[in-house]
């Protein structure tokens, strides 16, 4: 099985962890990402991610993220097919830097992208031309242990 976190997602354990609904989506991606470090699952990267990731300000958030993404077996590379898929999603009312990550996950025939973002997950859910299916953290780990 394949996985593509966006970076809210990745980010998700540095957040404050007092509130119910951030520490389930922390224990639930922690989870997730031990199966990816075992090679039960894999973890697909992408450029655009990356760079977003390098954009951060925040030091400790950058390396930590950086450190989570070096278990990724495939990192896909921006192209104008990614682009051009990309501006697809656009149209929908889907973030530019969502977008990017949802043809990037595409592109890397991720079975799953997973993010964090409420607005982001009932855009995408609402469109039936996704080439993958975009869950919440926990929905994923259910998914998983099914």
């Amino acid at each position: 099985m394949r996985i593509y976190f966006d970076n809210c997602s990745l980010q998700r354990p540095l957040d404050d962890q007092t509130q119910p609904r951030i520490e389930s989506e922390t224990e639930a991606i922690i989870a997730i990402l031990s199966f990816c470090e075992t090679g039960i699952l894999t973890l697909v990267s992408s450029e655009i991610l990356l760079t977003e990731i390098n954009e951060n300000s925040d030091l400790e958030r950058k390396e930590t993220t950086l450190g989570i993404l070096s278990i990724a077996r495939e990192n896909v590379v921006a192209d104008a097919v990614i682009e051009k898929r990309a501006q697809e999603f656009e149209k929908f009312g889907i973030k530019p830097m969502d977008s990017l990550h949802l043809a990037s996950a595409e592109a890397g025939q991720a079975e799953y992208f997973c993010t964090c973002d409420d607005k982001l997950l009932k855009k995408a859910k609402a469109q039936s031309n996704l080439r993958v299916k975009v869950i919440s953290p926990i929905e994923l780990f259910e998914e998983i242990l099914k």
